[in-house]
């Protein structure tokens, strides 16, 4: 993949040790009100590349705080975050988007469409702003394997929710970024979509040597990671290697009781 060059210890792909991305005493603190509210409580945590790894927890765990600040969308109160041999702390802003648009992928929650562009122009997007020719096979088998061949010329709010939510995958996975993180990629999708897609992101890193980083709180889907990390209050509390949906469910029963009660809105 082409990067800008002006990323100051760019190494893509991976570091030396074969991370994709790490992070490393990662706090991240909100106010709320008078009360200072804890949601990742000195994480340190690797992701390999060429793997697939899902984070789960409780409701208010902190997973997806600790999506944004690995995608560089959000700045930790302290702690590293690394992308490859990139410490995301010494960028600038614009390096930071450059980041992101070069070598990052993102499924969004709420989408995150434009508005105004069609759905193969929402897919395209992040190759166009990069002034990049993207893969077309590539992408003809993301656009066929999201069923959206036929919504293509369709503006986002001419499309369901879990249209969009498709658009939206789609987006993050056409540009063959060197991570791809996800943030309850299927959880608009019917469960036929919904295993579509998994299993697109499961070729990609099995046939392509892709490195994905998925929060989901649903145990199958979590079960075509490669590893499970599962966090409670802020901290990583947890991992389970080759997961399957029943062990996974095991895992996060013996995790309720470990929740606080604070009801800090964290996720």
């Amino acid at each position: 993949m082409t990067t800008t060059g002006s990323i100051p210890g760019d190494a893509p792909v991976a570091d030396q040790h074969g991370v994709a991305a790490r992070a490393v005493d990662l706090v991240k603190t909100y106010a709320a009100g008078a009360a200072r509210v804890v949601a990742l409580d000195s994480v340190s945590i690797a992701f390999p590349a060429g793997r697939f790894t899902a984070v789960m927890g409780p409701s208010g765990s902190g997973k997806s705080t600790l999506l944004h600040c690995m995608a560089a969308l959000d700045a930790p109160t302290s702690g590293q975050v690394f992308v490859g041999g990139t410490d995301v702390s010494t960028l600038d802003e614009r390096q930071r988007t450059w980041l992101r648009r070069d070598r990052i992928g993102f499924v969004f929650q709420a989408f995150n469409l434009v508005p105004t562009l069609t759905a193969e122009e929402n897919i395209m997007l992040p190759a166009r702003l990069a002034r990049r020719d993207p893969d077309r096979r590539w992408v003809d088998r993301v656009i066929k394997t999201v069923g959206l061949r036929d919504r293509l010329h369709h503006r986002p709010a001419q499309l369901s929710g879990g249209q969009q939510q498709r658009v939206a995958v789609a987006r993050a996975l056409a540009g063959r970024p060197e991570i791809v993180f996800a943030d309850e990629p299927t959880g608009n999708l019917d469960s036929r979509s919904g295993a579509e897609v998994l299993g697109l992101l499961r070729a990609g890193v099995t046939e392509d040597g892709a490195s994905v980083v998925m929060v989901t709180h649903d145990p199958t889907a979590a079960a075509y990671a490669d590893r499970v990390m599962f966090l409670a209050d802020g901290r990583l509390v947890d991992e389970l290697s080759d997961p399957t949906a029943e062990g996974i469910l095991e895992r996060l029963k013996a995790l309720e009781p470990l929740r606080d009660g604070r009801g800090d809105g964290r996720s």
